[in-house]
């Protein structure tokens, strides 16, 4: 189950039922010009890049591995409205109508999503229906405040509560006290749908190059990246690597961290077992702050999340553990096979909330989705293709929100984050 860079994407349920075939993607050799220059192969750089080609711009993708090697082709899959923060953090920094306006921006990138798989045709199972389910009484409480609030702050009243019946009509399992349902979230095979991105990008002009990692990048103008093998030399730059940066632009880096998540797919369920686990087909994640989130595959697979790791490292007797909170969260799929496990790294910032800005007038870039970036970041996509066409209104709501560098330098912040995240993990478990 490893997270660790590499030049292929890896064994994983999404790469075992691709269904969209790009064109070639050859390593970049060479010197060549471009209007944009988009590093990062992503679902950030996929629709940046297909947004600017479809404005008549000349667009280059850099793709350090293949296409959706991030966590735009490993994650849950789940498209919701909202950030990885909660909008009380944006509320504090920004106001409330700058908030209102990104809550806003946040359900129609859900809208985007849909529109792009349509307008594009791409194989990708979206379906609609998300649930949020409470464990322990304080998290009821929360769920009830949540919705009250959402309501009368934000006008949104799209969540309805379940108790009871009206849960186990949603998820069958006894782990949950209460639920929230959002009717405006759902989930989607992400890998399909980044290639998806990907191959409407390259119909509509964009020439992307695979296994062609940014070595460099020189701000000026022309701006320059240089890879191995090859230089781009383009009006802008975007930067769309997200938890995979590296070192390639520090001052960014600094204000991410990578956070490795872990999923299993097990093998396919009867129509029995799915009437016993989730029923309406939502996803789901739960209240904790280090959470679980799951759904079903369209050929009925349980695709299983759970479990974090700042350091690096896999977590101790993961695959066990992960098994057996499977089992203990539906009892009718104890024993059933475990067909594909992997895992993958987000990229988190100090706060969980997006970073969007730019570095100089002509390098841009999207990163810090914070686990909650499948629908946000097509949208992040939209909105950098806007600032560069000049429309700029729309990315500097999001680009206003301050950010920080970890704490703790390069050395010590990993050990911090774990020292905090431990925090959590046993506030989770009173």
């Amino acid at each position: 189950m490893t997270a660790a860079p590499g030049p292929y994407r890896p064994a994983s349920y999404y790469n075992a039922s691709i269904s969209v075939d790009l064109a070639p993607a050859p390593p970049l050799e060479g010197d060549i010009n471009a209007d944009v220059c988009v590093v990062g192969g992503g679902v950030t750089g996929c629709s940046t890049a297909l947004h600017l080609a479809e404005r008549g711009y000349s667009v280059v993708l850099l793709e350090a591995g293949e296409i959706g090697y991030g966590a735009s082709g490993r994650s849950g899959g789940q498209i919701l409205p909202g950030l990885g923060t909660e909008l009380e953090v944006i509320e504090k920094a920004l106001g409330l109508e700058r908030a209102r306006e990104i809550w806003e921006m946040s359900r129609e990138s859900v809208r985007l999503t849909e529109q792009l798989i349509k307008r594009h045709d791409i194989p990708c199972d979206l379906t609609w229906g998300y649930v949020n389910a409470a464990i322990k009484p304080r998290h009821v409480r929360d769920l009830h405040a949540f919705q009250e609030s959402m309501a009368r702050r934000y006008d949104y009243h799209s969540m309805t509560f379940l108790e009871g019946d009206a849960l186990r009509e949603r998820v069958v399992s006894d782990a949950y006290l209460a639920g929230l349902h959002d009717a405006e979230g759902g989930h989607l095979h992400p890998l399909n749908y980044t290639l998806g991105l990907a191959l409407a990008a390259q119909k509509a002009g964009v020439v992307i190059h695979e296994h062609s990692a940014a070595i460099t990048v020189e701000r000026g103008q022309p701006a320059r990246v240089t890879t191995a093998q090859g230089r781009v030399s383009a009006d802008f730059i975007v930067v769309a690597a997200n938890a995979y940066l590296g070192g390639l632009l520090p001052e960014l880096s600094g204000r991410i961290m990578r956070a490795a998540n872990y999923i299993v797919a097990t093998e396919p369920l009867s129509d029995e077992q799915v009437a016993q686990v989730l029923p309406q087909n939502d996803a789901l994640s739960d209240t904790n702050f280090v959470l679980d989130y799951y759904r079903l595959s369209a050929d009925k697979r349980l695709i299983y999340g759970g479990e974090v790791s700042y350091d690096g490292r896999e977590p101790r007797d993961l695959e066990a553990r992960m098994d057996a909170k499977i089992a203990g969260l539906f009892p009718v799929l104890k024993g059933t096979k475990i067909d594909y496990r992997w895992g993958g790294d987000v990229a988190i910032t100090v706060n969980r909330a997006p970073d969007f800005g730019r570095l100089d007038r002509n390098v841009l870039y999207a990163q810090g989705y914070s686990g909650h970036g499948m629908s946000l970041a097509g949208l992040a996509g939209q909105l950098l293709s806007d600032a560069i066409a000049g429309q700029a209104e729309r990315f500097d709501v999001f680009a206003a929100m301050p950010h920080r560098r970890f704490p703790g330098g390069s050395w010590l912040r990993q050990p911090l984050l774990v020292l905090a995240t431990n925090f959590y993990k046993l506030r989770d478990r009173l």
